[in-house]
């Protein structure tokens, strides 16, 4: 569904990505762990069209996007959370969920996802009127991952959903994940430094240093290598 080959993103005249590949099949969920500042943001970021790659390519549906716009890449069927959340404090629930779809056309589509959002998150069906910056860190999560399901992607992106959050909500969050993946037939591509709970829910994963891919493998035996569970899971 996804692919990316030999991807190097700068930042000016820092390099972030150093010959990343990865490959994403459908209904999959693919985490990336790695420490800060490996390079996770700026993959999603290279992905969805925001700093575009400087070299290589990134297939989606066996169309290239690596040179396409944000927009253009949301239409196609690919939809980001950004880290942070992000959503917009003034407008209401109701109106960031609108803004989610904001490139679509069916009204009765657009409806019946956002019952379908509601039924997902009831704390947002009752906020539904209250502006979103008044949320709580958990309901603004709810309310991001939402806004970007509003867009009716096939590959959604998460970047650190689990960020700030008490654990009790962070185990809701990734519950909700699981089930967006199994019910709504949405693979996800999760970024998360949470990486215990992330390889607990995710098909493959991919260990990330210094720009690069350096491991790669299915989700239970990176929970089993002792050099993951050493660096990242803190055993």
């Amino acid at each position: 569904m996804l692919k990316l080959s030999n991807i190097k993103t700068y930042y000016g005249n820092i390099q972030a990505l150093k010959g990343v590949s990865i490959e994403v099949s459908e209904g999959e969920i693919i985490t990336l762990i790695g420490a800060n500042g490996a390079g996770k943001t700026t993959t999603l970021m290279s992905i969805s069209g925001i700093v575009p790659p400087r070299s290589g390519e990134i297939l989606f549906e066996d169309t290239p996007i690596h040179n396409l716009p944000g927009s253009d890449i949301v239409a196609l069927g690919l939809s980001q959370v950004p880290e942070g959340r992000r959503i917009f404090p003034y407008l209401t629930v109701a109106e960031n969920l609108d803004m989610g779809a904001f490139l679509r056309k069916d009204t009765a589509g657009i409806k019946e996802d956002m019952e379908y959002i509601f039924d997902l998150f009831p704390i947002l069906a009752e906020r539904r009127n209250q502006a979103g910056g008044t949320l709580s860190g958990g309901e603004q999560q709810m309310l991001a991952i939402s806004r970007a399901l509003m867009a009716k992607p096939r590959l959604l992106l998460l970047d650190e959903p689990s960020l700030g959050l008490a654990p009790l909500v962070v185990k809701q969050i990734f519950n909700i994940i699981r089930k967006i993946n199994s019910e709504h037939n949405t693979t996800i591509f999760l970024v998360e430094q949470n990486a215990n709970m992330a390889l607990k829910i995710a098909h493959r994963g991919y260990v990330m240093e210094n720009g690069k891919i350096t491991l790669t493998d299915t989700a239970s035996s990176l929970l089993a290598n002792d050099e993951v569970r050493k660096a990242y899971l803190g055993i």
